[in-house]
C-alpha cells in the first residue's frame, strides 16, 4: 500500500508538471476540426476515428458540409450516397451507419438539438466516453471528463501516469491526477503536442517541452495505439 501510495503521490506531481506546461503552450483548448453547426462537430468527430483531422476536413470541406447541416439533413441522407461521399476515409461504412442513426436520435429525443449533457449524449449511437466528452468541451466549454484518444493514451503511457490500457480506464485515471479546473488542457493540449512536437515514430525528444519535465520519457516509446 505505501508503495501504491507513493506512486500515485509521484504521478500527481508529474502530471501537474505537464499540465502547467500546457496550459502555457495550449491556453485556448480548440479542436482543428472544421464545421459551422453543433451537428456537424458531432459529425467531424466521428469520422475522426482512427483518422486524421486533415483528411476529415479535406471530406468536410470539399461539400459535404455544404450539403448536410442539421441533424436532420443528416438523419434524411441516403446510406449508399453518403458511403460514397465519405469513402476516402477509413471504416467509411460504420461510420455512414453512426453518422445517420445518430442524427435520427437527436431529431427524435432532443429535439433536433445537440444535448448539452456527457450522459445524454452518450445515448446517441456511437457516441461514447471519449466523444461525448470532446463534444462538451467544444461545443459548450464543460469538461466533466478528460477524453483519451491515441495521443493521450500515448503520452500517459510515455510518462507513466496511468497503469491500464483502456481509453475510458486511462480518463479515469488521468482524471484522479489532474484537479477538475484542468481537465480542459488535457485532450487537447496532448493532441496537438503529439501532432506537431512528439510523434509516434521513435525519435530523440529530450529537448522536447514535455521531457524535460520528467526525462526518463525520453526512453519510453509505448504503442500509439
Amino acid at each position: 500500500m505505501a508503495n501504491k501510495s507513493a506512486l500515485f503521490g509521484q504521478r500527481v506531481k508529474r502530471a501537474a508538471k505537464i499540465v502547467a506546461l500546457l496550459k502555457k503552450a495550449y491556453p485556448k483548448p480548440k479542436s482543428e476540426l472544421i464545421y459551422r453547426t453543433p451537428f456537424q462537430f458531432v459529425v467531424a468527430v466521428i469520422l475522426s476515428a482512427q483518422c486524421t483531422d486533415k483528411a476529415v476536413n479535406r471530406v468536410t470541406q470539399s461539400g459535404l458540409f455544404k450539403k448536410y447541416k442539421t441533424p436532420a439533413d443528416f438523419a434524411h441522407a441516403k446510406s449508399a450516397i453518403f458511403q460514397k461521399e465519405i469513402s476516402s476515409l477509413p471504416f467509411f461504412r460504420n461510420k455512414t451507419k453512426s453518422i445517420i442513426l445518430a442524427a435520427k436520435d437527436v431529431v427524435k429525443k432532443f429535439g433536433g438539438k445537440v444535448p448539452r449533457n456527457e450522459n445524454e449524449l452518450q445515448t446517441l449511437y456511437g457516441v461514447g466516453y471519449k466523444t461525448a466528452h470532446v463534444i462538451m468541451g467544444e461545443l459548450f466549454n464543460e469538461w466533466p471528463g478528460i477524453p483519451t484518444d491515441t495521443h493521450v493514451k500515448r503520452f500517459a503511457k510515455k510518462f507513466d501516469l496511468v497503469d491500464s490500457n483502456d481509453l475510458k480506464k486511462i480518463s479515469k485515471e488521468l482524471e484522479a491526477l489532474v484537479p477538475k479546473k484542468d481537465w480542459k488542457y488535457v485532450n487537447n493540449g496532448l493532441v496537438l503536442y503529439g501532432r506537431y512536437i512528439c510523434p509516434a515514430r521513435k525519435h530523440d525528444c529530450r529537448k522536447h517541452l514535455l521531457t524535460k519535465a520528467w526525462l526518463p520519457a525520453a526512453d519510453r516509446w509505448p504503442k500509439a495505439k
